[in-house]
């Protein structure tokens, strides 16, 4: 019973993660057609769609009332991304930052965070209001983004327009690819959290632990893949960028698209992780403050808090 839901979930990752792929190559190659610049389909449809995988689990747990996986994957997804993800990443190269993201978006990550714990503890819950203020915070953030990208301040792996390859694939074919990554999006959530919740039971663990741990780690493996394979061609600068952007997206898009849909419950017990988060976001800010850059020996040091977060959700 306890392997067929593993296999279940296992292949509600893998759903979740092509299903996001297609969505955000559909997208992408839909909005290409248009004619809708390259700069707008980067921080909407591409940003958003790799977040898609978190968006779904947590909404769909939300539903379930499954509060613990909800919650946890967003916050789990946040700490894996900054000390495994980054930690791994550093360890292959160092890791080079820019000045914003050192002085604007990694505080803003705490800032949210730290917002987040506060809206959940009050009433323990994130309610409809709380979710309005949370995507309102949201669009702050994209319209930072715009005004950056439009000073020329833009990350530098950007492609310029002329360097971008036409896109061959009909518009029809792009149609099926986001109706088909949708699908697939929206069913893979609904696999995964039902396989993780059955799996808690039958091993007699938490929903939280499963949610801060299993269900976080599938649902960033996009980022995992993404960040090491930049790491091993050169291109390690953009790793750290791309994960701090994934943990504003997971906090202001995530849990404030979820909270509007339905009333996300915050439970006590994530008061603890919700600061391991914020903590994790200053050791980040720490490591690079000194000539920008995340170096190996900091990644060794990211690695061993991750160990000792998880031997304390074991116990």
């Amino acid at each position: 019973m306890i392997f067929l839901q593993i296999l279940l979930l296992i292949l509600g990752f893998v759903m979740l993660i092509k299903g996001a792929d297609w969505f955000v190559d559909g997208s992408a190659g839909l909005a290409r057609k248009m004619g809708i610049p390259q700069l707008v389909v980067g921080l909407t449809i591409v940003a958003m769609g790799t977040s898609a995988p978190e968006a779904a689990v947590s909404i769909s747990a939300a539903l379930n009332e499954t509060a613990d996986i909800a919650i946890g994957n967003v916050l789990g997804s946040n700490i894996l991304n900054i000390l495994i993800i980054l930690g791994v990443t550093a360890l292959i190269r160092s890791i080079k930052i820019q000045k914003s993201t050192l002085w604007i978006e990694i505080p803003f990550v705490a800032a949210i965070s730290a917002v987040l714990i506060l809206l959940g503890r009050i009433g323990g819950v994130v309610s409809l209001v709380d979710g309005i203020i949370i995507l309102l915070l949201f669009v702050t953030y994209l319209t930072y983004l715009f005004v950056l990208a439009k000073k020329g301040k833009a990350k530098e792996e950007e492609p310029e327009e002329e360097n971008v390859k036409p896109i061959k694939k009909k518009i029809w074919f792009q149609i099926i690819l986001i109706i088909v990554g949708a699908v697939l999006i929206v069913f893979g959530s609904r696999v995964t959290v039902n396989a993780a919740t059955a799996i808690a039971e039958a091993m007699h663990i938490s929903e939280r632990f499963i949610g801060l741990t299993v269900v976080a780690l599938g649902t960033s493996l996009p980022e995992l893949v993404t960040s090491v394979i930049a790491a091993r061609k050169g291109n390690a600068d953009i790793a750290i960028g791309n994960i701090v952007g994934s943990n504003i997206f997971n906090i202001l898009f995530v849990i404030g698209l979820s909270a509007v849909i339905t009333p996300v419950p915050y439970p006590e017990t994530f008061l603890v992780d919700g600061i391991v988060s914020i903590a994790a976001t200053l050791l980040l800010f720490v490591s690079v403050l000194k000539g920008r850059e995340l170096k190996r020996v900091w990644g060794i040091v990211f690695l061993i808090a991750y160990a000792a977060y998880f031997v304390y959700l074991l116990f």
